[in-house]
Order: structure tokens, then sequence, then C-alpha cells
């Protein structure tokens, strides 16, 4: 008897990469675990070649899952196989990091300009412009000040931003683009600079 199951066991065709895709895309967590099981390594890979720093790399496969997860919805296997799509969200991922590093690069070099001279204070109009802008972001509306936020006070970029809210890429670009030019023109009637 139990060489008849062994048998069977080996019976089970494997599943294709086609099938994986499809029950990837139908919410199936055993083929994200298979997807995983296949797949990370190339997505690790890309990661790394491109980053050059391990910790990196394996934040990206992490993070590419997890949007893959998330937005298998969008996700089509009769247009693109699944690692296509994996590897199109690292090459995003890769870039969001990239961008993630220039802003802090520049935020260091800002903090290292304004701490290399303590002896003179800050100057207020800065001060005086995040108070401005501040006062007027809580004019806008919804979903515009949420987008706005996520954008400069939480760093988000705006494919992120669309993810967190839900809405499409373009009406996030739309809507910043819109707030922005908004701000402009009450800054400017009130003096201030953006």
């Amino acid at each position: 008897m139990t060489g008849s199951v062994a048998g069977a066991a080996h019976d089970v065709p494997a599943l294709t990469d086609n099938d994986v895709s499809t029950a990837f895309a139908a919410g199936a967590e055993t083929a994200l675990e298979e997807a995983y099981r296949r797949w990370a390594s190339l997505v690790f890979t890309t990661a790394m070649r491109t980053l050059g720093d391990r910790t990196d790399a394996e934040d990206v496969v992490q993070q590419v899952y997890v949007a893959a997860w998330q937005s298998r919805s969008t996700y089509d296997p009769t247009t693109k196989p699944l690692p296509a799509w994996l590897l199109g969200i690292t090459r995003h991922k890769v870039a969001d990091l990239y961008a993630q590093r220039a802003r802090r690069g520049r935020t260091q070099e800002a903090v290292e300009r304004v701490t290399n001279d303590p002896t003179e204070p800050a100057p207020a109009e800065p001060v005086v412009d995040k108070v401005l802008i501040a006062d007027e972001l809580a004019k806008l509306g919804q979903p515009q000040k949420r987008i706005l936020e996520l954008a400069f006070y939480e760093d988000l970029t705006h494919a992120q931003i669309a993810s967190v809210l839900r809405l499409p890429l373009g009406t996030v670009k739309s809507h910043i683009k819109r707030s922005l030019d908004k701000l402009r023109l009450r800054l400017e009637v009130d003096g201030a600079a953006l």
C-alpha cells in the first residue's frame, strides 16, 4: 500500500509557469509561495546587480512580492508571463530606492549646511514659508490635501501614493499639479516664495 501512495505522488503533474501565473492572478496563496520559490532569486539577482547592496536587494525582493500580491488584480497572465511582470515591478522598486537615496543625500547636505554654522540663527523666511504652506494645505480639499501630504511630508512617490489611496496614477499626478499651481498662486499673492 505504501508503494502505491509513493507512486501516486509521482503521478501528480508539476505546475507549469502558466499554471502558477494564472493561479497567482486568481489570488491563490499557494501560487504566491510557488512564484516566490521560482522567481525570487531572479528578482534578487536583478536588484543586487543594479543596487550593489545585499540588504537593499533583499528589501526590494520583499517589496516586489508585497506589491505584486497587492496588485495581482491588475495582472493579466495572458498578456505577460509572471516573471516578466515581477521584473517590471523590480525596476520600479529599484528606481524608487535610487530616488529615496537621492532625497536622503539632499536632506543630509541641507542638514550639514545648516548645522555647520551654529553661531548664525536660521533665517525666518523658510519658517514663515513653511507655516504659510501648511496653512494653505489645510485649505485644500480632499484628496488633494492628503496627496500633497503623502508626497511632501511622507516622501512617497506618485505610484506609491496611487497605491496607498487606491487612485489611478494619472489622477494623483493631476491632483498634485493642480494643487501646486493653486498653492503657488496663493503664495505669490501673499508675497511668499514656493
